[in-house]
């Protein structure tokens, strides 16, 4: 809300801890944007006393010039430990990690250990889990701040080592380990490289952002879009987004409206169907896109097996089938009943309201099928199972619908019962 005069004595009168706390919040765009008003010098100070992923995030907002300058002007430790952030891509977990933590080395007395955390405390603040490495850096396990307070000082170092204590490696992928990350219970996961050496921690901060970065994606997919948008986002950005999912949308559209072209000639005999077209496909898509949000809450987890795709595919077809059922046949006594009132014969409306009951149950079976299947193909291939979005889905269930509606219609009630 300051003015830029403003902002630039706020900055002079500011701490660097301060005003690193204050950027660590703010958008990263809007960060940068603040950082360049600074002093070089200051803003400098302020990026070095950030967690090295949030000044990874804000120093990628600002052009090259800028921030080569910025580093320049930074201690040799923090220029390290960027660069070691920077070798990681986008999508792996080591872009996440911090190097906010503390490591101490086995071999030591618990007196000892004590020693080195009061030293690194003073720099490091993520204090509640202590990292072990022995001489060449070789993660060892990890140490709870509390069993080394109440450890008395002839207590066995070794015996605090939790030697078990979950890790990742850096070049892992975002995708692939965030089921395991969401698992841990610890507020410090510790990030080896392949030499199974410690290169930082990720923060339960951190797993909450990357659990909440990986949803919101999911759910743009699920709306049609390819990635995530804002409310301050330009206008190009956005139809960049959608427009891609939208051509195929439409491609499969025009399949929908040729399909509905072969059956004209059952449309011009019975003219009365296209009065519930809509109906057909309406439930169609609604239960498709029940059936994938349900599986790819399942496909979530990683771990799922082949025989739990299957339970899954079987369940699904079995809720498609029984709600297929109930709906149909609800259909066919409402629509029926509704078209004896408009003056049909009473063979001949509920003739038509059958052929929609009956068309109803196959196509929320079949829709049921394809929000199952899709999602779980899609996995297997080595696609995010959340790619198969729901205007997808619904799009495909439209095709299911009108082929199942129509098709049922020219064989019932033209070819067998000659209604037209």
């Amino acid at each position: 809300a300051l003015t830029s005069a403003e902002r630039k004595k706020l900055y002079r009168i500011l701490e660097p801890d301060m005003l690193s706390n204050i950027l660590e919040r703010v958008e990263g765009a809007e960060a940068g944007a603040y950082l360049t008003e600074m002093d070089l010098r200051k803003a400098a100070q302020v990026v070095e006393r950030m967690e090295s992923d949030s000044a990874l995030e804000i120093l990628s907002r600002l052009d090259r010039d800028q921030k080569s300058n910025l580093i320049e002007c930074m201690d040799e430790t923090s220029q390290k430990e960027l660069a070691l952030m920077a070798s990681f891509d986008e999508d792996e977990i080591g872009s996440k990690m911090t190097t906010n933590y503390i490591s101490i080395q086995t071999g030591l007395t618990v007196k000892q250990a004590m020693s080195a955390l009061i030293q690194q405390a003073s720099e490091n603040d993520n204090i509640s889990t202590l990292f072990v490495s022995d001489q060449s850096g070789v993660f060892c396990g990890a140490i709870d701040l509390k069993e080394l307070i109440i450890a008395r000082p002839d207590t066995e170092f070794s015996s605090l080592i939790m030697t078990s204590y979950p890790y990742v490696y850096g070049h892992e992928s975002i995708d692939d380990c965030i089921e395991r990350l969401k698992d841990y219970s610890e507020d410090l996961v510790p990030v080896l490289d392949n030499q199974n050496r410690l290169l930082g921690v990720i923060t339960a901060q951190s797993i909450i952002q990357v659990v909440d970065d990986e949803m919101g994606e999911d759910y743009a997919m699920l709306a049609g879009l390819t990635a995530e948008e804002d409310l301050a986002e330009p206008l190009g950005q956005s139809m960049k987004k959608r427009l891609p999912w939208l051509f195929v949308l439409l491609a499969l559209g025009l399949v929908v409206s040729s399909v509905v072209g072969v059956f004209e000639q059952v449309v011009s005999q019975l003219p009365l169907i296209m009065s519930f077209q809509s109906l057909i496909l309406d439930m169609a898509g609604n239960v498709g896109t029940q059936s994938l949000a349900v599986a790819i809450r399942v496909l979530m987890d990683k771990q799922t097996s082949g025989k739990q795709k299957l339970t899954l595919i079987l369940k699904e077809s079995r809720v498609g089938l029984t709600n297929g059922f109930i709906l149909g046949i609800s259909s066919f006594l409402v629509i029926g009943g509704y078209l004896v009132l408009k003056g049909n014969g009473l063979s001949f409306a509920f003739a038509v309201s059958g052929c929609l009951g009956a068309a109803m149950i196959l196509a929320m079976l079949i829709s049921s099928l394809s929000g199952t299947v899709i999602p779980i193909f899609f996995q297997k291939i080595g696609v995010d199972p959340a790619v198969a979005s729901g205007p997808l889905i619904t799009t495909v269930n439209d095709l299911v619908a009108v082929i199942t509606y129509y098709g049922l219609a020219w064989v019932i009630l033209i070819n067998l019962l000659h209604l037209a």
